[in-house]
């Protein structure tokens, strides 16, 4: 059985780059994929930046 922080990396390694747009500009205070102490930051961080980061596009289509 895979472990909670498999499960969470495999969902990251799973998102769309508007998806984890929305979460960066979207997720709540303490969300843990933004917690540097924790493994998610640097998954979550290199992938978006693989897949283009925040392009205008994406900014505006989400807006605030």
């Amino acid at each position: 059985m895979e472990n909670l922080e498999e499960k969470e990396i495999e969902k990251i390694n799973q998102m769309s780059q508007y998806e984890m747009a929305s979460l960066w500009r979207f997720a709540p205070s303490g969300h843990p994929y933004f917690d540097k102490t924790k493994p998610f930051f640097k998954v979550f961080d290199k992938r978006f930046k693989q897949l283009g980061g925040f392009t205008p596009t994406i900014s505006k289509s989400l807006g605030w």
